[in-house]
């Protein structure tokens, strides 16, 4: 079902999108030799660790009220697949922040250094890597709502949800040129959690 979000919100401007990928690309400069391991936010870590694409920062909770904000520079405009693996306590349905319960708010703030137009952009989770998420497993989108409160964009106007036979979440309307970035937010829940799942990013460019 497609949906029009109520407004844009913009969350970074485009120098500071600049100056977050000048600075990666310097760390990366200086670690050119060195593996560099998840980074840890609330009771999350989150990993690049399968390639084509870099994570600058990740920082907050994952509660309502304090998102984990995870910042992303992708390299080209081919689907990447972020590791998210729990850290803290499994509480299913807890209220603690320290506790990872099945209901992870996120904001993903990502940078375009492909070189070419991102006019979609679309998020797919997973709990066997290569293998979409179906409706029966519990992980989704926020599948027992259909309220659109906790999805939002600063760069698309519209989205839709799928859950059977896979979970995505697609962006539309819009635009992310070159060295620009885009800022996503967005509920994941897991009835059933698990210590380990994926969420792959596929930026969309124009058909010729």
């Amino acid at each position: 079902m497609r949906h029009r979000l109520p407004g844009r919100v913009s969350a970074i401007s485009v120098v500071g999108a600049l100056s977050l990928l000048l600075a990666a690309s310097g760390l990366r400069a200086e670690e050119s030799n060195a593996v560099r391991g998840p980074l840890e936010a609330g009771p999350y870590s989150f990993s690049d660790e399968l390639g084509g694409f870099h994570i600058i920062s990740a920082t907050g909770k994952g509660s309502r009220r304090d998102p984990i904000v995870i910042t992303q520079e992708l390299e080209s405009s081919s689907p990447v697949t972020l590791v998210i693996r729990t850290i803290g306590p499994l509480q299913p349905f807890s209220s603690s922040e320290d506790a990872a319960s099945g209901f992870l708010y996120m904001r993903a703030v990502v940078i375009n250094n492909s070189g070419q137009a991102w006019v979609e952009f679309e998020f797919e989770l997973q709990e066997i890597l290569g293998k979409a998420s179906v409706f029966g497993d519990g992980l989704s989108f926020d599948q027992r709502q259909s309220s659109d409160d906790h999805i939002s964009s600063d760069s698309f106007a519209e989205f839709s949800r799928d859950f059977e036979p896979y979970d995505r979440l697609l962006l539309r309307n819009g635009r992310v040129d070159p060295l620009k970035a885009a800022t996503f937010s967005f509920l994941v829940t897991d009835f059933t959690p698990r210590t380990q799942f994926y969420l792959v990013l596929d930026p969309r460019i124009p058909s010729s």
